[in-house]
């Protein structure tokens, strides 16, 4: 049997036992499977009804947390007190039939570049180790204010770009040690794959929503530009933050984005457009949904397996009433792909004036050398490197406008990487690069433009491959639709990591 014909029983539902290599079957996230990897919809229910209490979820989560990542190191701060009570408040409005949604009384985390008043909010940083802010960030209250509880901060790449400081955990990797955890929001991933939390925030500046989610096997949704408020969210880079759900599955992240998107006056960035309703776009099917789809761009130096699921992906799409049209990428040159560095480092000297240069030598080998590199950019070099990135941007957008959404890969495969280069400058990072595949992550961060990604398919070492649809700006129920769609119809959503 072909590595083609598993991957589309796979995509019909099959089980995961068939596929070789693969190290724990979908059997896993079932009814009847371990609660903690059950999906936040599933566990919603069971809350909502009374079946569960929050308090008997949270106090699952908090011993998980307690034997299982102390390997996995996925949290930077484990806010137990808070949770517990969070979790009873939550009980007793249920039962006195005030009853918010699916988040209420669900145990979740965010990563810790997001503000909680009185927990240390440290964004990876030995300048920032003490920081204790006086306020929640907005996507943090609006967490508060649909009853979900916060178990804590997770750890993430110094400053959010590519590099640890060695006074912070790394996050491991469940489907193998020796492999990349993805980048900045890597503990979020890895809590989330991991049944450590039901959902996690993570942030995208580059990539760093969809890395983790391709290095994870989860879903990663990165919302349009605005959709989503940053304020009291430590800034890399002011034009290209964005901040969005991760979750094990599309209709669990659609709940989270639906919670915290909206206008937010205290960020000026904010959008004032509607937020909609997220899950009744999933009951609309996929027939008639117009994916865009570039061979030459989706496919040149991809994984052949990756390049392979992605096309029994689209098959079954097809088949379930999708029309999938030949579209023609912008080119992603490498005069592109050099403008991010520039303006991310430019706008992350800026925010981080308050410690940077005094406080340089606080900072890990790699985001000083980051900073130092974004001080020696003149107002004329980044305004260029802007240049360049909105003439692409303009191109790129003009391509999304012509379908529903474009499918590709979201960043690559999971690669090996010594443990040294987490930790050191940038030159070390350099032969790595090339595996980080950015053409698949950052012309959506340019453009501000919203994608989904989530798992479809498997590597010979049962290590998951993942697919994106990007779209126009506002475009997160259609995307949400077209994910939930293709899940519903496969079953690589349900494998989980041997954990």
């Amino acid at each position: 049997m072909s590595r083609r014909d598993l991957l589309a029983i796979f995509a019909g539902g099959a089980l995961c036992s068939l596929q070789a290599g693969c190290s724990r079957g979908p059997a896993s996230s079932i009814v009847g499977g371990p609660r903690h990897f059950s999906s936040l919809t599933e566990v919603a229910r069971l809350v909502e009804t009374g079946e569960v209490s929050s308090v008997e979820l949270t106090q699952l989560m908090l011993e998980r947390i307690a034997t299982v990542d102390v390997r996995l190191k996925s949290y930077a701060t484990v806010m137990t007190e808070h949770a517990m009570a969070s979790a009873q408040r939550a009980d007793d409005e249920i039962r006195a039939g005030s009853y918010r949604g699916p988040l209420h009384g669900i145990p979740v985390a965010v990563k810790d570049l997001c503000y909680t008043s009185g927990a240390r909010t440290m964004g990876g940083s030995g300048a920032l180790a003490d920081f204790v802010p006086t306020f929640d960030a907005t996507v943090v209250e609006r967490l508060d204010e649909a009853g979900a509880v916060l178990l804590g901060k997770l750890n993430l790449t110094e400053g959010a770009m590519l590099g640890y400081h060695r006074d912070f955990d790394l996050p491991i990797n469940l489907w193998g040690e020796d492999l990349w955890a993805g980048a900045s929001s890597s503990g979020s991933g890895v809590a989330t794959a991991a049944g450590l939390c039901f959902a996690s925030l993570g942030s995208d500046t580059g990539g760093s929503i969809r890395y983790p989610a391709m290095a994870n096997g989860i879903v990663g949704l990165k919302p349009t530009y605005g959709r989503v408020s940053r304020h009291g969210v430590l800034v890399l880079a002011e034009s290209l933050d964005h901040v969005g759900p991760m979750t094990r599955t599309v209709e669990d992240a659609a709940i989270v984005l639906e919670a915290i998107a909206g206008f937010d006056p205290n960020d000026p960035t904010s959008l004032r457009a509607p937020v909609p309703d997220m899950r009744s776009a999933l009951r609309q099917g996929v027939e008639g949904v117009r994916i865009g789809y570039d061979r030459s761009y989706a496919t040149d130096s991809v994984d052949p397996g990756l390049a392979e699921a992605i096309d029994v992906a689209l098959g079954a799409l097809s088949d379930l009433g999708a029309e999938i049209v030949q579209v023609d990428m912008p080119e992603f040159t490498e005069s592109i792909r050099g403008v991010r560095y520039p303006i991310a480092s430019y706008e992350a000297v800026r925010a981080h004036a308050a410690t940077y240069p005094s406080r340089a030598a606080d900072y890990g080998a790699y985001f000083r050398d980051f900073l130092d590199f974004g001080a020696a950019v003149t107002d004329t070099e980044y305004a260029e490197a802007f240049r360049l990135r909105d003439e692409y941007s303009d191109r790129f957008r003009s391509v999304l406008s012509t379908v529903d959404a474009i499918a590709g890969p979201s960043g690559g495969v999971p690669f090996s990487i010594p443990s040294a280069a987490h930790y050191e400058g940038r030159d070390v990072w350099a032969p790595l690069l090339a595996n980080l595949q950015a053409q698949f992550t950052m012309p959506a961060d340019f453009a501000g433009t919203p994608t989904i990604s989530l798992p479809c398919g498997v590597n010979e070492r049962g290590v998951p491959y993942t697919i994106q649809f990007m779209g126009q700006a506002l475009s997160e129920p259609t995307l949400c639709r077209l994910a939930h769609g293709y899940e519903e119809a496969s079953e690589w959503h349900t494998m989980r990591p041997p954990v």
